[in-house]
């Protein structure tokens, strides 16, 4: 495939290449892209609209329970909305794979997908950043912008983002479209006016505002949380709120490390590709390799939330709870954490003291700030 080919059989931001092009060495490999790369990306899908969804309904529960919620909370929520939103679109690359390119949703549905894949994985990045950014705020300056670290505050700098990714993604809104095919289909492209030296450009584009600009901002702004967390040079007024900040800061730094880490072989891949006229079929091989981990990025995420997060899986516990069980909280643990404790099911109480016991008791744990 020379860039040509590439540009206009759907070699887009995280589409997948077209394998049935004339010059492609995969055309006769029809079992790797009709049924192997199907069958990973389904297994991401699954697995990955299945984790969001838990993280979605935890923290939409723990509302329901009138607790307040806290800014990673929002930054969360709002990165698994995103993954959904990202994975929601695969069953679409499922069925152009399986259907060796071609698109069968007509025009509008074609812009959608597209627009939506793009501007999923920016607004991740760009979440990323505001929560690196957030976490900067929390270690270093503690006291000093506690004002400015409100859920409100998050919401506006997430909605912010949004409109900042849905215009940055202004080509593909214009140039997502139809593309005749030679046996008569049609497939789903990004049609470039000049590919020769438009998808030179656009590459640069995508790799500058995505990836390149965002690992800057985020590698600079981790530098100095952990230089301030080594030093001690700005300690938090409580030892259990410090141990708190410490846990969050580093749950964010996973999220980081696997973001950059699932999606630098995409990017590199994409790079490299601007000098070669003719992938080979190994490079193809590698590059598909590449778009998984990018897709697994998404379905990764909430189970880095599960794993890391004690204070989730206890709210992930409250929320599946039968809704009449009410929980008792101790707040003793040495890590300021809390636990959850069950009165015993036959302990019988006059309708009064009931009333009481669940107006002195929250449903749901304290979570971290």
């Amino acid at each position: 495939m020379d860039f040509e080919n590439v540009s206009n059989e759907n070699w887009s931001q995280t589409s997948l290449p077209s394998y049935n092009s004339p010059e492609s060495p995969a055309e006769n490999d029809v079992p790797y892209h009709n049924v192997l790369m199907p069958s990973i990306f389904g297994v991401i899908c699954f697995f990955g609209i299945i984790g969001n969804c838990i993280v979605i309904y935890t923290i939409v529960k723990k509302t329901k329970f009138r607790a307040q919620q806290t800014v990673p909370d929002i930054f969360i929520f709002s990165l698994s909305l995103v993954d959904l939103l990202f994975l929601l679109g695969m069953p679409f690359l499922i069925h152009q794979l399986m259907g060796n390119g071609s698109w069968c949703f007509g025009d509008i549905m074609c812009t959608v997908i597209t627009a939506l894949d793009s501007n999923s994985q920016i607004v991740s990045t760009y979440i990323l950043t505001v929560m690196t950014l957030d976490r900067y705020l929390a270690t270093v300056h503690p006291i000093r912008f506690n004002h400015v670290r409100t859920p409100c505050v998050a919401g506006a700098a997430v909605g912010l983002v949004w409109v900042l990714s849905l215009v940055s993604i202004t080509p593909v809104w214009m140039y997502a479209g139809l593309m005749p095919r030679g046996d008569g289909s049609v497939g789903c492209a990004l049609l470039l006016p000049n590919p020769a030296t438009d998808t030179y450009w656009f590459t640069l584009y995508q790799f500058v505002l995505a990836f390149a600009l965002p690992l800057v901002i985020i590698c600079v702004v981790f530098c100095k949380i952990l230089q301030n967390m080594s030093a001690t040079v700005a300690p938090l007024p409580q030892s259990s709120l410090r141990v708190r900040t410490r846990k969050v800061t580093c749950m964010a730094v996973a999220i980081c490390l696997a973001f950059f880490i699932c999606w630098a072989p995409y990017y590199i891949l994409q790079l490299a590709h601007l000098g070669i006229q003719k992938p080979s079929f190994a490079f193809l091989y590698v590059y598909n390799i590449a778009i998984s981990m990018g897709y697994a990025n998404s379905c990764i995420n909430p189970y880095l939330y599960i794993v890391l997060s004690e204070t989730f899986k206890r709210q992930f516990i409250v929320a599946i709870r039968p809704n009449n069980r009410v929980f008792r909280l101790n707040s003793g643990m040495a890590d300021g954490s809390v636990s959850l404790r069950l009165p015993p099911e036959g302990n019988h109480q006059s309708q009064s003291s009931r009333d009481l016991l669940v107006h002195n008791m929250l449903p749901v744990t304290v979570a971290v700030n």
